[in-house]
């Protein structure tokens, strides 16, 4: 990484522990709770991320949610706001929507149905959805779906901003739909040969998983993984607008209805585009609880658990870097180490699951972001993800 990102990283992290409540706007001040619950004690070798997301409400996050574990000891912290109008303190068990961590239930299914034999991900995409994937992209396989080699463009979807996105936050998506968009366009790249992130290979996997078993991705899904690991607050919400139970709402900053800018109430949208990419439900206790299964193999097992720790040896389509994501995962060296993981981003809402490969050191988080989608990564995401790991190397 070069040396001048490295600088801006640290500030970033010094910035996100030192602030506290002087960051605060006076919009924001004026909701802060009275006082803050005292943090809880800090096992030896266990980070204390408290000072990173103290002073929550601020102009950049309203809440957040953090649980670190692993051997080292685990540490829990709660801070901000359950809404901007009462300013009551923020709920440690509230749902969230988890945005792209979704791949990673995605991908861990898909991978289940190969172990049993019913999915080959040398096999083209193709094969099981004829009817579907048109010929130019005929030699896309099953992994390269997962693994974002696939070649095919997203979706076109009607608007450019994001005050455009909210006035349409309640139009449906259908999966197949999405898919024939994306499809009808040429090819970024010869399957297998560059990776670029993108949604639709998760949109076609999706599909893949329903033709195999004649069944619901929801309900593979929830038979799979959410019941075997008794995550009872984790859901995928289909076309519902609101969050099911207690949380904590979303803002995000846009274009207010006078002209001037300021954070709206985002909490209610359906995440219909992003389906089998992006759209779980769930909490830090849940995601917390899935990590550490699926990084002690009890997801995924054998040689399929290393597909997902497994870069293809291939560069990113735009930025020319290596490529940074598995079947599911992604991977950045944090602290001398590698650190695996999935971030994931819906409007009002920052989601993050990550693990050393021997889930040593755990981290979950759900922040309440302003700027969930924007280009430049949130101050107090990044700060967690710099405080429980390490600079970048």
């Amino acid at each position: 990484m070069k040396r001048s990102t490295r600088t801006l990283l640290a500030a970033a992290l010094v910035l996100g522990v030192a602030a506290g409540p002087a960051a605060l706007s006076p919009a924001f001040a004026a909701t802060a709770p009275a006082a803050s619950a005292p943090a809880p004690a800090v096992p030896p070798g266990s980070p204390d991320l408290s000072a990173v997301i103290a002073g929550l409400p601020r102009a950049d996050a309203t809440a957040a949610l953090v649980r670190v574990g692993g051997t080292g000891g685990s540490w829990r912290g709660a801070a901000g706001v359950h809404d901007l109008e009462s300013g009551a303190p923020a709920d440690p068990a509230a749902r969230f929507r988890a945005g792209s961590v979704t791949k990673v239930f995605t991908a861990a299914t898909v991978l289940q149905l190969a172990a049993e034999g019913r999915i080959d991900l040398d096999r083209t995409a193709r094969s099981y959805l004829p009817e579907l994937i048109p010929g130019r992209y005929a030699r896309v396989t099953v992994r390269q779906l997962l693994n974002h080699t696939h070649g095919i463009p997203a979706p076109t979807l009607p608007g450019t901003t994001v005050e455009e996105w909210y006035e349409r936050r309640f139009e449906a998506y259908e999966p197949g739909e999405l898919v024939r968009s994306a499809t009808s366009k040429p090819r970024e790249f010869r399957p297998g040969t560059r990776q670029h992130y993108l949604n639709i290979g998760y949109t076609i996997a999706g599909l893949l998983v329903e033709r195999v078993t004649g069944d619901s991705y929801e309900h593979q899904v929830e038979r799979r993984i959410l019941r075997p690991l008794g995550l009872r607050d984790t859901y995928l919400p289909g076309g519902e607008a609101e969050i099911r139970g207690p949380y904590n709402h979303g803002y995000q900053t846009m274009r207010l209805d006078d002209g001037t800018t300021g954070l709206r109430d985002v909490s209610v949208w359906p995440a219909t585009d992003g389906w089998a990419a992006g759209d779980l439900v769930s909490t830090t206790a849940d995601l917390e609880r899935f990590t550490r299964a699926l990084f002690a193999g009890r997801v995924v097992r054998g040689s399929l658990l290393e597909e997902m720790f497994t870069l293809p040896p291939v560069t990113d389509f735009r930025s020319g870097d290596p490529a940074a994501f598995s079947a599911g995962l992604s991977m950045k060296r944090l602290g001398g180490r590698e650190v695996w993981g999935k971030t994931g981003g819906r409007w009002g809402y920052n989601t993050a699951i990550a693990s050393t490969r021997d889930g040593s050191r755990t981290l979950v988080y759900s922040v309440n972001s302003t700027d969930a989608k924007g280009q430049d990564t949130n101050r107090t995401v990044l700060s967690l993800m710099i405080g429980a790991y390490g600079l970048p190397d």
